[in-house]
């Protein structure tokens, strides 16, 4: 039983929904986006205020400019990408607290989130069904 529930905390540590990024972006909780992928991915299309590292990038002097109080969220394609996974790696790898969206910019549209880009998407009004 101490081993499931140590697995959903861990869980809950590194990983983090739409709604509740959505949320504590709301609330200015002291976090920021980071869109791991290409940045001819991010122009296309971002979540709002996210800033493109992308994954292949990250090292100590490409987020040497980063506040490390603050907790980092990565975020990709989806479940099909793995670079928000290897960004929260290195970034971790670097010290920072991070934490990976789940579903990636699939699931924040998905669930009818905003996104900015040149190929950006109007939000429409959410309410969290969990």
């Amino acid at each position: 039983m101490d081993d499931q529930i140590g697995f959903y905390e861990a869980k809950l540590r590194y990983e983090i929904d739409s709604w509740d990024l959505f949320v504590a972006l709301q609330n200015a909780e002291g976090l920021m986006v980071i869109d791991a992928r290409s940045s001819e991915a991010y122009e296309r299309e971002h979540i709002p205020h996210a800033v493109n590292i992308p994954h292949r990038t990250m090292d100590e002097h490409s987020v040497s400019h980063l506040d490390r109080t603050l907790m980092y969220v990565t975020y990709c394609d989806g479940i099909g990408c793995n670079a928000s996974t290897k960004g929260a790696l290195k970034m971790a790898r670097l010290g920072f607290k991070v934490k990976e969206l789940m579903g990636g910019i699939d699931w924040w549209k998905r669930d009818g989130y905003a996104t900015d880009g040149t190929q950006g998407q109007e939000g429409r009004a959410v309410s969290c069904g969990c």
